[in-house]
């Protein structure tokens, strides 16, 4: 029998909602605290395959989740195309800006097995481990979102440089947008032949774009890596998950995924009125809820989960577990949507 996840991602009728949180595996576990004293830099963690195994696993034993996620980053394929970073433990990645055609002709297509051969390992021994109890997950980033970290040379607030990019020189910006979907949908291939039953795209950061922006340098290319992934996959569920994208839930809705993953600034019941009862829906309970009392977290917890009326969802936080959450509020989560029911 297929897991759970994998058949509510499906749309099939389920005996309960499935949940898994985002950033489940990392800094709100004192056991991944633990592990980074003997490996300190992020990479380590996530290109050392046990390492990452490890890390994959500790939420899935903690609180028996119903889906186990790669842990990696959304740029850890960027060497495989010719395009390298460092993560600092402080101010996050660093990369050398790219804004010239040079560096854009420089990319190359991945040889994902090449590249990332930590990342198959990972996931055919986690599909090995968790077996039918839990599904496994893949992730990629989406070409708009990487794009952001390739010309801004890391994290930004503004994403002025790409945007500069996008007026001045539009034509550079779509090379390097086609570059990276090609690359990305044959990595997200990978996952899902090394183990990954689900893969979830993140487009975080399109959210910052207008909607004309969005539909000339974002939709395009998270179609295109959708498209690639599905040509050779049709069966495998993919969710998209943008930030701050309850201005964008119609767009979404055309990208080709089977799920979209809401943050906290819609409600379900406007979500269905926009995108209709045929796509399913992650989320969305607001990560700082699980601060407040138990009382509380149950409360909002189940309002969702009636919202969804137990079909066509994955039950999960609006955006990733924050670093300071309590295990104990985060199993209490976990446990009242396992103990839902109807």
């Amino acid at each position: 029998k297929d897991p759970l996840l994998l058949r509510a991602a499906r749309g099939e009728a389920v005996e309960r909602v499935p949940v898994w949180m985002m950033r489940q595996a990392g800094r709100h576990m004192q056991e991944y605290r633990d592990l980074i004293k003997k490996y300190p830099t992020f990479r380590e963690r996530s290109e050392i395959h046990e390492v990452s195994t490890e890390i994959s696993l500790q939420p899935y034993r903690r609180y028996g989740t119903d889906g186990v996620i790669l842990f990696s980053d959304i740029l850890t394929p960027l060497p495989g195309m010719g395009v390298d970073f460092k993560i600092e433990e402080k101010t996050g990645p660093k990369l050398v800006p790219m804004r010239t055609w040079e560096s854009v002709n420089a990319m190359h297509t991945i040889d994902s097995e090449k590249a990332c051969p930590f990342v198959g390992q990972t996931l055919r021994d986690l599909k090995k481990e968790v077996g039918s109890n839990a599904t496994v997950l893949g992730f990629v980033g989406c070409p708009y979102t990487l794009a952001t970290y390739m010309v801004e040379g890391g994290s930004s607030r503004e994403y002025l440089e790409i945007k500069k990019m996008m007026f001045t020189e539009p034509e550079l910006l779509h090379a390097m947008l086609a570059k990276i979907a090609d690359s990305i949908g044959d990595y997200g291939i990978y996952q899902i032949e090394s183990g990954a039953q689900v893969i979830q795209v993140f487009d975080s950061w399109a959210g910052h774009l207008s909607p004309k922006d969005y539909d000339v340098f974002a939709a395009p290319y998270q179609k295109k890596v959708i498209q690639k992934i599905k040509s050779s996959h049709p069966e495998v569920p993919i969710i998209i998950y943008i930030n701050k994208s309850g201005a964008l839930l119609e767009r979404m809705s055309q990208s080709g995924a089977d799920i979209i993953s809401l943050d906290w600034t819609v409600t379900i019941e406007e979500a269905r009125k926009r995108i209709g009862n045929d796509i399913g829906i992650q989320g969305n309970l607001d990560p700082a809820a699980l601060f407040a009392p138990n009382e509380v977290i149950k409360e909002r917890t189940e309002e969702i989960l009636r919202a969804c009326g137990g079909r066509n969802h994955v039950m999960n936080l609006g955006h990733g577990i924050e670093a300071t959450t309590s295990e104990e509020k985060a199993e209490f989560f976990i446990n009242t949507v396992k103990n839902f029911r109807f």
